[in-house]
C-alpha cells in the first residue's frame, strides 16, 4: 500500500490531538437545570443541547451570540457522467442566490438572525472526474482543509457547517462506500432528483471509480484526495479548527457527514463535538450516522442541503439556552420543588 503523502501529517496530528471537552461546565450546566419549574429531564434534548455548548465551549454560561452557517461550494468533475439533473453552473448561480438573500438557509438566517458565510471554492476549475482521474492532488487536497480552517476565524460560539456543489451526492457516496464497503448502489440517491437511470449513472460512476482508484485508497485522507471535492475537504478543515478553537459544530446532511466520516475514520474521537442535525431523506444518510455512532437531532424528511437542516437545529440550540437562561428556578418563583 502506497504511504500516506506527508503533506496529510499536520492534519492528521490535529486529528488525532484533539482537547477533550470541559465536563465541570456541563455539570454547572445540570445544577442550573435541576432548579428550573419544571420535571427533571423533561425537556428532553433541548436539555442535552444546552449541556453540548457548554461542554464544547468550555463555559459554565454558555452563550450564543455570535452562531454562524458555513457554506462551501465547490464543482466536480464527475457531474460529466450525467450524475445530476442539473448542470454545474448552478452551484455559481446558487451561491449568488444565497448572498442575494433567495435561498432557504438565507431566509432562515435572517429570520433567526444567524451569520451567513459562503466560501466559493474555485467554482471555475471543477474537481478531477473521479471515473478517470483523482479528484484532487493530495497537496491541493491539504492546503484546501487548511483553507477550511478559516471559517472559525470570526469568533463563532457555535458553527454550522453546509455545503453547496452540483454533483457532490455521488461524491459522498463514493467516499461512504470506500470507508464502510459495498457498491455504489448501495449509498447514492436520487440528489438533485435524477430520474432512475440517472440514479443507475451514479451507482456506476461510484463503482468505476471506486476500481479506478483500487489500491489508493487506504487512508481516509488519501480517499478524500482520489474520490472527494473541494467543499467536503473544506468542511473538515473548518470542523477541525472549531474543535481547536472550543467552538461546537453542527453537522448538515448527507454530503456535509461526509467531512465528519472522513474524520472520524481518523479519530471517533475527532467529532465528539459536533451535532448531526437531521437525518437526510438522501440516500444511506441514516446508515452513515449509524456507522458512526450518532442520531440525528431532527428528522424532517429533508434533503435540500445548504446547510439547512444545521440552521434549523442551531435554531433549537438557541431556543434551549435562551430557557435555560430566562426560566424562573422554584425559588424565585415561588414555586415548591419535588416533594420527598
Amino acid at each position: 500500500m502506497p504511504a500516506l503523502n506527508p503533506a496529510f501529517a499536520d492534519i492528521v496530528e490535529l486529528l488525532v490531538a484533539v482537547p477533550d471537552g470541559d465536563e465541570t461546565a456541563v455539570a454547572a450546566v445540570r445544577a442550573r437545570d435541576a432548579q428550573l419549574t419544571k420535571p427533571p429531564g423533561s425537556l428532553g434534548r433541548m436539555e442535552e443541547l444546552v449541556e453540548f455548548l457548554a461542554r464544547w465551549q468550555h463555559r459554565a454560561k454558555p452563550r450564543l451570540g455570535n452562531p454562524m452557517v458555513t457554506i462551501f461550494a465547490g464543482n466536480h468533475g464527475v457531474t460529466d457522467q450525467g450524475v445530476s439533473a442539473f448542470p454545474r453552473e448552478v452551484t455559481a448561480q446558487m451561491v449568488a442566490n444565497f448572498t442575494n438573500g433567495g435561498a432557504a438557509i438565507s431566509q432562515i438566517c435572517g429570520l433567526h438572525e444567524i451569520n451567513l458565510r459562503v466560501f466559493e471554492l474555485a467554482l471555475e476549475l471543477p474537481t478531477g472526474d473521479i471515473t478517470k482521474e483523482p479528484a484532487l492532488d493530495d497537496q491541493m487536497c491539504a492546503a484546501t482543509i487548511a483553507y477550511g480552517m478559516e471559517a472559525v476565524a470570526g469568533k463563532p460560539d457555535l458553527i454550522c457547517i453546509g455545503e453547496m456543489g452540483i454533483g457532490n451526492t455521488t461524491i459522498a457516496a463514493a467516499i461512504y462506500a470506500a470507508l464502510y464497503g459495498g457498491t455504489g448502489a448501495d449509498w447514492v440517491g436520487r440528489g438533485t432528483g435524477v430520474d432512475d437511470a440517472g440514479l443507475a449513472r451514479k451507482a456506476d460512476a461510484v463503482d468505476r471509480a471506486l476500481a479506478r482508484h483500487a489500491g489508493a485508497l487506504d487512508h481516509p485522507l488519501a480517499i478524500l484526495a482520489r474520490l472527494g471535492g473541494r467543499e467536503i475537504a473544506a468542511m473538515l478543515g473548518a470542523l477541525l479548527a472549531a474543535r481547536h478553537q472550543k467552538v461546537p459544530v453542527i453537522i448538515d446532511g448527507y454530503v456535509a457527514s461526509a467531512a465528519a466520516a472522513i474524520a472520524h475514520a481518523v479519530n471517533p474521537a475527532a467529532i465528539n463535538h459536533c451535532l448531526f442535525a437531521h437525518v437526510s431523506a438522501e440516500g444511506a444518510h441514516a446508515r452513515v450516522l449509524d456507522k458512526m455512532g450518532q442520531t440525528g437531532l431532527l428528522d424532517l424528511g429533508m434533503r435540500l442541503g445548504e446547510g439547512s437542516g444545521a440552521a434549523l437545529a442551531a435554531v433549537m440550540a438557541k431556543t434551549a439556552l435562551h430557557l435555560h437562561d430566562n426560566m424562573a428556578t422554584f425559588e424565585s418563583a415561588a414555586v415548591s420543588g419535588k416533594s420527598a
